[in-house]
């Protein structure tokens, strides 16, 4: 399985880390705008080739798969365009800006034989698949909490005056779309689609730079807090009738879970690879090998569902993106 990257950010970093963890992933190619912004990634990982013309990158035939990590507002974009040059596609969550550009891109790969993965890290990490398991221990689920706060390293620069794009609603930025998408995934991955769903925004020149969604399920409702400018003590608590479940971390690494059942501990926690993003390679190179395309559709399926909610939210808690103006 060999691919191509877009984008040089931090996220790109820990990808080709999880790549070069993965026997038999090489990544061969990098675009950038400027091709100083790849350089260090590229020597790091010992990547030969950057390229500043995208064309010319997904021209080559013995890419596979692209892995898009751009601005959110630009997964579309890229996306669609890797496909139509018939390459697989890896893209970072969330999956697009809305519902609109994710019924084409899976359309599209559907009518094209195509892989195209959602790159969310929840859906793989070993204590989640475990909860999962579990889940029907605690009884009657009665409520959920999750708590994704991360005081941004750009939110001084927004306070300044600046936009960067994590704060850009140009960009399809804010809390909702960067960190408690994380929460979304974590619940819907467990509970399925909600009955309803609202989101309480702290709205700050046009994007949400913190909010609570409230998710409504028949007997339970779910209270996702993502913050992106205050910090916390990131967890998720599951409370049943019979017990209650705890991830003492993000919900994107749930790097430690517990149950709690009359009156003991049970610490059901699986050693996790540093690299959260190991487990998701590992499963897109164990589709691509045994071309497993039914199992791919099924989870895009499953990030339809979590995109409906996203964009629900978003729009309940007025916050409108310019992607949202073109039809």
């Amino acid at each position: 399985m060999k691919v191509a990257t877009i984008g040089t950010g931090f996220i790109v970093d820990w990808f080709l880390d999880a790549v070069k963890q993965n026997e038999g992933v090489t990544c061969v190619a990098m675009y950038t705008r400027k091709k100083e912004h790849a350089q260090n990634l590229a020597d790091k990982y010992d990547i030969k080739d950057i390229y500043e013309d995208l064309e010319a990158m997904l021209n080559r035939e013995d890419i596979d798969f692209v892995y898009v990590a751009s601005p959110d507002s630009l997964h579309f974009q890229y996306s669609l365009q890797a496909m139509q040059h018939g390459k697989h596609v890896i893209c970072e969550k969330p999956f697009t800006s809305n519902c609109r550009e994710f019924r084409i891109l899976d359309t599209y790969a559907r009518e094209h034989h195509l892989f195209l993965f959602e790159a969310i890290v929840t859906s793989h990490m070993p204590n989640y698949l475990t909860l999962k398991e579990k889940l029907p221990e605690l009884g009657t689920i009665r409520m959920v909490q999750c708590n994704f706060s991360q005081y941004s390293s750009r939110y001084d620069k927004f306070l300044a005056g600046e936009t960067p794009n994590v704060f850009s609603p140009a960009f399809s930025g804010g809390a909702l779309s960067d960190i408690n998408i994380y929460n979304l995934h974590f619940t819907i991955g467990l509970f399925g689609k909600p009955n309803a769903v609202q989101y309480f925004p702290t709205i700050q020149r046009g994007i949400d730079t913190s909010g609570v969604a409230i998710l409504k399920y028949d007997g339970f409702t779910s209270v996702c807090v993502g913050a992106k400018d205050t910090r916390s003590r990131c967890m998720a608590q599951i409370q049943g009738e019979k017990g209650y479940a705890v991830v003492e971390s993000e919900t994107s690494k749930c790097a430690v879970l517990k149950i709690y059942k009359d009156g003991k501990e049970e610490n059901l926690t699986l050693p996790q690879n540093d690299i959260a993003l190991y487990y998701e390679v590992k499963e897109f190179n164990r589709l691509f090998t045994e071309q497993d395309y039914t199992t791919c559709y099924q989870k895009l399926e499953y990030s339809r569902t979590v995109m409906e909610v996203y964009e629900a939210a978003r729009k309940d808690g007025g916050i409108i993106f310019d992607a949202d103006h073109i039809a």
